[in-house]
């Protein structure tokens, strides 16, 4: 049983994940964030692998992405970053980032640099799901790694229900079909939403993200869900604060401290 599935075993809501974009806002604050976030509270982190074409990332994320790359980040250089991290930090750590850098860098040796890292979970938002059963399932499994899929309201029950038996960890709930990006309030269509995908039961626990900004949105993901990812209100503050004052600031912003 690896970090993921230790975590919605003895906790089931108000769970925290916060994303963030390696090598962003300086190459070499991966570690320091990431010890940030675990010191202060995050249940999880989701580390995000820049690429130049984030198709489902907002303007927030995209910059950042942008500017890590020109700092010099890669995936190789990611996990020598990550060279002994579980000496520092015990909660859940996901990896995510799309196919292409993710295929260049082979995916049995993708999988096994998470495992000899100490990384939990991967999220491919452009991964097909037909794909991932056919060819990359066994190998996430042969090295414990849960791959987490993205459900949107567009997303069929009967898509829904084959991805809540074909995945573990979790299921990954986007607020929209839209791109990532700062919401103030969750409308009554998004609401309807959750409260049906809440109504099916599902085997695996949820967490809503894309729109996670402030209280209000934090607080209604936590009740329709397990708990929230926060993605970009955290990169825009890791523009303006050095990282434990941003992570100090959203705690403050979603009313968790």
């Amino acid at each position: 049983m690896n970090r993921i599935q230790q975590l919605f075993d003895r906790k089931r809501e108000n769970i925290l994940s916060v994303y963030f974009t390696a090598g962003y806002p300086a190459l070499d604050t991966t570690r320091e964030i990431i010890g940030e976030l675990q010191q202060q509270g995050a249940d999880m982190i989701e580390i995000g692998i820049p690429f130049s074409d984030p198709m489902a990332d907002g303007e927030v994320i995209q910059n950042a992405a942008t500017q890590a790359l020109r700092n010099g980040m890669s995936l190789h250089k990611l996990f020598a970053q990550l060279h002994d991290i579980r000496s520092e930090v015990d909660i859940p750590l996901i990896l995510m980032g799309y196919l292409n850098p993710v295929m260049q860098y082979g995916f049995e040796n993708f999988c096994r640099s998470c495992r000899e890292t100490g990384i939990d979970g991967m999220i491919i938002p452009d991964l097909p799901f037909k794909d991932y059963l056919e060819k990359y399932k066994a190998i996430a499994e042969k090295y414990d790694l849960d791959v987490i899929m993205l459900v949107t309201p567009e997303t069929s029950e009967e898509r829904i229900r084959l991805i809540d038996e074909n995945t573990g960890g979790f299921i990954y709930m986007v607020s929209s079909a839209a791109t990532t990006g700062a919401q103030q309030s969750f409308d009554e269509a998004k609401q309807e939403y959750f409260h049906r995908i809440a109504a099916m039961n599902l085997r695996n626990p949820r967490l809503i993200g894309f729109g996670i900004s402030n209280r209000e949105t934090f607080d209604t993901a936590c009740r329709n869900a397990s708990g929230a990812i926060i993605g970009s209100q955290f990169v825009k503050l890791l523009a303006q604060e050095t990282p434990a004052k941003a992570v100090a600031r959203l705690l403050e912003m979603i009313g968790k401290k």
